[in-house]
């Protein structure tokens, strides 16, 4: 056999495993976006964002703000 031959013999040996392994790599791909943009999509029903967070806390802290401001006003106090 010459030497023609045998790289001929290992790359059709080879290129079948490659072509596989690059299928397999592209479908995991294909199926992670897929899986991120469900993720993106639900996320914000499950978690609250940052900004919203910050807007409800500090409509609490006004509102104990407001209590607290009544409690020390208040003329029965000792």
């Amino acid at each position: 056999m010459s030497l023609e031959s045998i790289v001929a013999l290992v790359g059709a040996a080879f290129l079948p495993i490659l072509g596989y392994f690059l299928k397999t790599v592209i479908e995991d791909v294909k199926e992670l976006k897929a899986d991120l943009t469900k993720l993106s999509v639900e996320l914000p029903k499950t978690y609250v964002t940052r900004d919203d967070y910050r807007e409800d806390i500090k409509g609490i802290k006004e509102m104990l703000g407001k209590i607290f401001d009544k409690l020390e006003n208040k003329a029965d106090k000792v």
